[in-house]
């Protein structure tokens, strides 16, 4: 056997990081945080238990990098489906329809993440996450801010608000008034986006969870970079 490539072993590691991500994702909207291990994830991404510990400094880090992914990955989809858009305040719409139907679509996994914030650890900064900042940002920049520092901030807190008002057990408000809410403050027609009832032209099923995630092997290798 031929020693592998620098290149190889990246992309390796890269693709056994994007698995374990994919994992946390469906264990968490399947079981909950609780119920769902370090093992647990490990076994479902095919990978060795130590690559976990490797990657991630613990299960809190792993979630969170998980659902920023997710996160992230689903508000630029809605953000460059066709027909693409330059608007601003279409552009706008769009990304609060994304977040609202994350809670929508994945209301166990993004209800334990809500909740995953308020733990000790807080609020834990990874790169998925400031890609997302990076598109909320720039979001707000095409809508007119002229403070986006300030404005930024704003629109995280109310969209994580709108979230959490959808999510609370026994207390949860209809995801349609927050909508209008958030529409209302913005100056969004209720048009833009996609309003409640309606599909997302040309898009995808909800619950394809891999087209967020690399997971494909290399070529040349099998599992965990065994080459061939």
């Amino acid at each position: 056997m031929s020693p592998r490539s620098a290149s190889v072993n990246e992309e390796l590691r890269r693709r056994s990081q994007e698995r374990l991500l994919q994992a946390a994702v469906e264990l968490v909207s399947e079981r909950g945080y609780e119920a769902t291990t370090l093992g647990d994830i490990a076994d479902r991404a095919g990978s060795a238990r130590g690559l976990v510990s490797y990657y991630f400094p613990g299960k809190r880090q792993l979630v969170q990098s998980a659902v920023h992914r997710l996160m992230h990955r689903t508000l630029e989809e809605a953000l460059e489906r066709e027909p693409r858009t330059e608007d601003g305040r279409e552009r706008m719409a769009r990304a609060v329809d994304a977040v609202l139907g994350l809670a929508r679509d994945y209301p166990l996994l993004m209800r334990q993440h809500m909740a995953g914030l308020l733990q000790a650890e807080g609020f834990l900064p990874c790169p998925e996450q400031r890609r997302l900042a990076e598109l909320l940002r720039d979001t707000v920049a095409r809508h007119g801010s002229r403070d986006v520092d300030s404005d930024y901030p704003m629109l995280r807190a109310l969209l994580m608000g709108a979230v959490y008002a959808a999510l609370v057990p026994g207390a949860s408000m209809p995801l349609p008034v927050l909508r209008a809410e958030l529409f209302k403050r913005y100056r969004l027609d209720w048009e833009m986006g996609v309003p409640p009832d309606t599909g997302v032209p040309g898009g995808t099923c909800d619950t394809d969870l891999s087209r967020f995630f690399a997971t494909g092997a290399a070529p040349g290798c099998g599992p965990e970079g065994q080459s061939k």
